[in-house]
């Protein structure tokens, strides 16, 4: 039976190329077929990069079926996996975040969750000495994985293996990466033909904070003036999308890559609140610069509190 490799819904750059990595590797070096599957659209970097790469899309899937075996990469939450997923035959976990309870398996399984920037990089140590012999189709999703979750290095989650990983793949492809993650940045910027429902899912997570539903949306530009120009038209949707997806609120941070720093949208008092708990910010206004913050992983999800 075949495998299905898939990372979390609302599929970054990451979660679009770490599926296809190891789907590569699993059909090459263990008996029986795996393939990648998304769980929804992949942004616009992500199909940039399955371009560049020469990749189809892979196919999506909105849940699984009972038995179906599966490997879960980038994610170990399961608000942002399948409905079904404790019923499927769930094989292994390669993930780089913090660990979230409610996963169950039917039986012991590999988990691998190691402090990595990139799920991608994690991949490139567990698959040894065969790494070196992967085409360079798949060593091009590897360095895009790691230049688009390191924001090209300057993300605090970046690491000193993810930084030599990348310039060694680089180097190997043939690849500067300063031009290299410019043209990614650029896709990603390139959001006009996305509706504002789509904005505020596009790069998301659910988060309890101190007994209130979030969902953190993150949505990383060169471009920032782009989304802030939607600013009126993005709060009057924030309701519609948080009663939809089960969440209180909808926090969004827009992440300018080149000036290092995120905006907070303020649309009411509770935003105002967290934004002023949880980094120290002193709101005046319907948005709220917060210098240095680039990672949702490492500086906005640890920091939020509501009071």
């Amino acid at each position: 039976m075949t495998t299905f490799v898939f990372g979390h819904k609302s599929p970054d750059t990451d979660s679009t190329c770490s599926p296809l990595v190891w789907a590569w590797f699993l059909s090459h070096h263990q008996p029986g077929a795996a393939e990648a599957r998304l769980l929804g659209t992949p942004n616009t970097e992500a199909q940039f990069v399955l371009k560049r790469w020469g990749f189809d899309e892979p196919e999506h899937m909105l849940d699984v079926e009972d038995g179906q075996p599966v490997v879960i990469v980038d994610t170990n939450n399961p608000a942002e996996l399948p409905a079904n997923i404790n019923r499927a035959d769930i094989r292994a976990i390669i993930d780089h975040h913090k660990l979230v309870p409610g996963i169950e398996t039917k039986n012991p399984i590999e988990v691998t969750i190691r402090p990595l920037a990139c799920t991608a990089t994690l991949m490139w140590q567990l698959m040894g000495g065969h790494a070196g012999h992967a085409p360079e189709s798949i060593k091009g999703l590897i360095l895009s994985a790691i230049l688009s979750d390191t924001l090209e290095f300057r993300s605090p989650t970046t690491t000193d293996f993810d930084r030599r990983l990348a310039e060694h793949l680089a180097q190997d492809l043939g690849i500067e990466i300063p031009s290299y993650a410019a043209e990614m940045f650029a896709a990603k910027s390139d959001v006009s033909r996305f509706s504002d429902e789509e904005l505020l899912r596009m790069d998301s997570k659910e988060y309890n904070v101190d007994g209130v539903e979030f969902r953190v949306s993150v949505l990383e530009t060169v471009a920032p003036q782009t989304i802030l120009s939607r600013k009126d038209s993005l709060v009057a949707t924030m309701p519609k999308v948080a009663a939809e997806d089960g969440a209180q609120q909808v926090l969004l941070f827009v992440i300018d890559i080149l000036k290092e720093e995120a905006t907070l949208l303020v649309p009411n008092e509770l935003t105002r609140k967290v934004a002023e708990a949880s980094f120290g910010a002193t709101v005046s206004g319907d948005t709220v610069v917060l210098p240095g913050i680039l990672s949702r992983k490492k500086q906005i999800i640890p920091a939020l509190k509501v009071a």
